[in-house]
C-alpha cells in the first residue's frame, strides 16, 4: 500500500473507535425516564441550616450568610426540629454524667432573705440633764463611744441654790413640827433634788450642794456635752447613753415582697463576724414609709444582745420565715437561667430530651419552686443539662414555650393557691372586686381587679368595705377565689 493509503486507513480506524466509545457511553447512561425514579428514592430535605445558627432555616443549599461554611440539610426522617426533642445515645449520656430527678410536690417554706444593719435600740436611750443651774466642778474620764455601766459617774455639779434650801430644811426639822418638815422636804424635791440626796442631808445634818451626775442605764455614750468649769442651766443635756441589752436589726425588704412580712414573724439573722452562728428574733415593726431610691421597706427586728457582742453598724443576712405551703419543686441545679427565661431539660422516652420553659418561684434549701411549665412526676435532668441544652441548640430544637408548659401543669396537678389580703370594692353572686396587696409569687403588684368566685357561698356574710384574706387559683379564664377568711375565720 502506498503511504497515502496508510494514512487514510489510520484516520478511518480512529473515527470508528471514537464512534464506538460514544455509543458505549450512551448505552451506560440512564434515560430521563429511568433517572427520575432514582432521584425520588433519595432522602427528602426539609430545609438547610447553619449549625452555628440552627434557628434560621433556608430553602436551598449554599454558603451560610453568618459563617464561612456550607449549610447542612435537615432530613424528613430525622423528625422536625423541636417536635420530639434531641436524641442522645445512652453511652454518650453516661459519659456526660447525666443525672435525672423527678418533679415533686411537697411543703415549701414561704421565706425570704434580705440584708440588714444593726442599730441602737432607740427605746433604750437615757438623756442625762442638769436638775438645776450650777457649775461643773469635775468631769470624769468619759468620751463618746465609751461603754459604761449603770450608775457610772459623768460629772460633779456645784448648785449654789440648793445650799440655802437645805439649811432651811434642817432648821425646820430641828423644830420637831412634822407638817412643816414635810412641806420643807417637798420644796427640796421641787427644786430638783433627788430623794437620796435629801435623805443624806437629813441623816448627816449637813448641807450638800455638790452632786455627782450618774447614768441611770448601762450602755454606750452617744453624746457628751459637759466640760470642767462650764456653767450649766436647768434642763441642759449633759450626756446621752444608749443601752446595749438589746439592739435593732433594720432589714431592707423589697417592696414587691412586703406583703409577706407580718409583725411577730420569726427571724433568723446571720452575721459575718460570727460564722456558723444564728441569732433569733421577731419582727417588732414595719416602718410606714418606703425608701424611694431602693424601693424597699424597712422591717425592724429586735435581737437580744447577751454580752454586748452585737455592735451597731454590723451587716447581717436576715431570713424571715413563714408558714409552709404545698408547691411543685425541682432541684435548683436543674434550672437553666438565661437572663430572659428559665429552662428545664425534660427527659422523654427513647433517649430524647426536650427543653421546656418554666416559671420559677422561691428558692429554699437547694430547691426551686415551679409555678408553671411542669407537672408532678416528670423526669428532668438535674446534672449535665447544659451539655444537652447545647446539643439541642445545635440540632435546632426549640424550647417548649411556657404557655404549653402551663397547660401540661394544670392537666397533671392541682393549680397553686396564692394567698393575699384586700378590701372588697364590689360584690355579686359570681364575682368579687378587690383592692388587694401585692402577690410576689406571680409578680403582681398591689391593684384593684375582679375575681370569679369558686362558690356563691363564699360571698355569704361579706359586704363592701370588708377587709379579707383570700386564696385564689390562676385559671385560663381568669383568677378564681377558692378561700375567703373574713374576721379571721377561714372558709
Amino acid at each position: 500500500m502506498t503511504r497515502a493509503q496508510l494514512v487514510l486507513s489510520a484516520a478511518a480506524i480512529a473515527v470508528l473507535a471514537a464512534a464506538g466509545g460514544y455509543g458505549l457511553a450512551q448505552l451506560d447512561r440512564p434515560s430521563p425516564q429511568t433517572a427520575a425514579p432514582a432521584a425520588s428514592s433519595e432522602r427528602k430535605v426539609l430545609y438547610w441550616y447553619d449549625p452555628m445558627v440552627p434557628a434560621q432555616h433556608f430553602d436551598k443549599p449554599g454558603k451560610s450568610p453568618f459563617m464561612d461554611m456550607q449549610m447542612i440539610p435537615r432530613y424528613a426522617d430525622e423528625g422536625p426540629a423541636g417536635g420530639g426533642g434531641v436524641r442522645i445515645d445512652p453511652a454518650a449520656v453516661q459519659n456526660l454524667g447525666v443525672r435525672l430527678a423527678s418533679v415533686q410536690r411537697g411543703d415549701f417554706a414561704q421565706g425570704l432573705a434580705a440584708v440588714g444593719v444593726l442599730d441602737f435600740n432607740q427605746r433604750d436611750v437615757a438623756v442625762i440633764q442638769a436638775r438645776a443651774a450650777g457649775f461643773v466642778q469635775r468631769v470624769y474620764a468619759r468620751a463618746p463611744g465609751d461603754v459604761v455601766a449603770a450608775g457610772a459617774p459623768i460629772a460633779d455639779l456645784l448648785i449654789p441654790s440648793w445650799g440655802g434650801a437645805q439649811a432651811e430644811y434642817l432648821a425646820v426639822r430641828r423644830s420637831g413640827d412634822a407638817a412643816l418638815e414635810a412641806a420643807a422636804r417637798q420644796r427640796l424635791m421641787l427644786l430638783g433634788m433627788p430623794a437620796g440626796l435629801i435623805d443624806q442631808v437629813a441623816r448627816t445634818g449637813r448641807t450638800r450642794n455638790v452632786i455627782t451626775v450618774t447614768t441611770p442605764v448601762g450602755g454606750a455614750i452617744q453624746t457628751l456635752d459637759v466640760r470642767q468649769g462650764m456653767t450649766v442651766g436647768m434642763g441642759q443635756t449633759l450626756a446621752q447613753v444608749a443601752g446595749l441589752s438589746t439592739v435593732w436589726l433594720n432589714a431592707a425588704v423589697p417592696e414587691v415582697q412586703g406583703g409577706q412580712v407580718r409583725v411577730g414573724q420569726p427571724v433568723r439573722a446571720e452575721l459575718a463576724a460570727f460564722p456558723g452562728e444564728s441569732f433569733n428574733g421577731r419582727v417588732t415593726a414595719i416602718l410606714p414609709t418606703t425608701q424611694a431610691d431602693s424601693r424597699t421597706l424597712t422591717v425592724r427586728v429586735e435581737l437580744a444582745n447577751s454580752g454586748g457582742r452585737l455592735k451597731p453598724g454590723m451587716f447581717a443576712t436576715v431570713h424571715l420565715g413563714g408558714p409552709a405551703r404545698t408547691a411543685l419543686f425541682v432541684p435548683s441545679e436543674a434550672v437553666i437561667r438565661t437572663g430572659k427565661r428559665a429552662l428545664v431539660m425534660v427527659a422523654a422516652e427513647g433517649g430524647r430530651y426536650q427543653p421546656v420553659e418554666v416559671q420559677p418561684g422561691r428558692d429554699d434549701a437547694g430547691r426551686t419552686e415551679i409555678l408553671a411549665g411542669l407537672s408532678e412526676g416528670q423526669k428532668i435532668v438535674a446534672s449535665g443539662q447544659f451539655l444537652i441544652d447545647s446539643e439541642a441548640s445545635l440540632a435546632g430544637v426549640q424550647a417548649r414555650p411556657l404557655a404549653a408548659g402551663a397547660s401540661a401543669s394544670t392537666a397533671g396537678a392541682a393549680p397553686a393557691l396564692y394567698e393575699t389580703r384586700g378590701r372588697i370594692e364590689a360584690l355579686s353572686a359570681g364575682s368579687i372586686t378587690l383592692s388587694h396587696e401585692p402577690v410576689p409569687a406571680i409578680g403582681w403588684p398591689a391593684m384593684t381587679m375582679t375575681f370569679k368566685l369558686g362558690s356563691p357561698s363564699l360571698a355569704e356574710g361579706l359586704k363592701v368595705g370588708d377587709r379579707i384574706a383570700f386564696g385564689f387559683e390562676q385559671r385560663p379564664g381568669g383568677p378564681v377565689v377558692r378561700r375567703v377568711s373574713p374576721a379571721g375565720s377561714a372558709r
